[in-house]
Formats: C-alpha cells, sequence, structure tokens
C-alpha cells in the first residue's frame, strides 16, 4: 500500500524540541520531493519546509527560518522535521506529504503534492 505515515508528534512546552518522522510505504522516497505542511486551529494549511531529490532545501515559511530543519533518510525511506525552539504559535498538525511527478524538485504549489500523511499533532504549551 502507498501510504505516508507521520510520527513524534505530541506535546512540548516554549522552547522545546521535536522531531517528526514522515515514513513512507510501497514506494521508494528517494524518488520524490517531499514537503511538511501544517494546519492550526481554524487556519487553512501552510507549507513549511520542502526537500528535494537532491536534498535542495526549500522553505515555505519564514517563520521557522533557523529553528526547523528537513532532512531525509533513504535507507530508512523517511524524511525527518527538525523542530527547535518552538512557540506556541507553532500548534498544528503537521503533514508530510509527495510530489509525485517525478521531477524531484520542490513545487511552488501545495496542489502539486498528491500523497498525504494523516497527520501527527503537535500542540505547544506550558
Amino acid at each position: 500500500q502507498v501510504q505516508l505515515v507521520e510520527s513524534g508528534g505530541g506535546l512540548v512546552q516554549p522552547g522545546g524540541s521535536l522531531r517528526l518522522s514522515c515514513a513512507a510505504s510501497g514506494f521508494a522516497l528517494s524518488a520524490l520531493a517531499i514537503g511538511w505542511f501544517r494546519q492550526a486551529p481554524e487556519k487553512e494549511r501552510e507549507g513549511v519546509l520542502c526537500i528535494s531529490t537532491s536534498s535542495v532545501r526549500s522553505l515555505y515559511d519564514d517563520s521557522v527560518k533557523g529553528r526547523f530543519t528537513i532532512s531525509r533518510d533513504n535507507a530508512k525511506n523517511t524524511v525527518y522535521l527538525q523542530m527547535d525552539s518552538l512557540k506556541p504559535e507553532d500548534t498544528a498538525v503537521y503533514f508530510c506529504a509527495a510530489d509525485r511527478s517525478g521531477y524531484g524538485y520542490c513545487p511552488q504549489s501545495e496542489d502539486d503534492f498528491t500523497l498525504w500523511g494523516q497527520g501527527t499533532q503537535v500542540t505547544v504549551s506550558s
């Protein structure tokens, strides 16, 4: 079954860290650009970061610059989102998604991401 599964979410205090994982099954994640997105309560989903097949990073949200890092481990068929210096405004459901076009680079539009995981909740609160 072709799918993406996120894990690693939870409750963390402001200033803390979490590492989210996006594990692929049924296909080789190394062949696709993978993005992380998030949706806060009553807000639209927004892009966070993306990593191309050649590990070029694309930043979609300036608010995470210097705090969040995206990486991939092709041997484990997994992409990670390392989140440091977390803030309450980072609270959201985080999703990973794949661009199955095969181009390999990170697309400009969220519409190009056609395979989505179910999401993992991240709550930043004291």
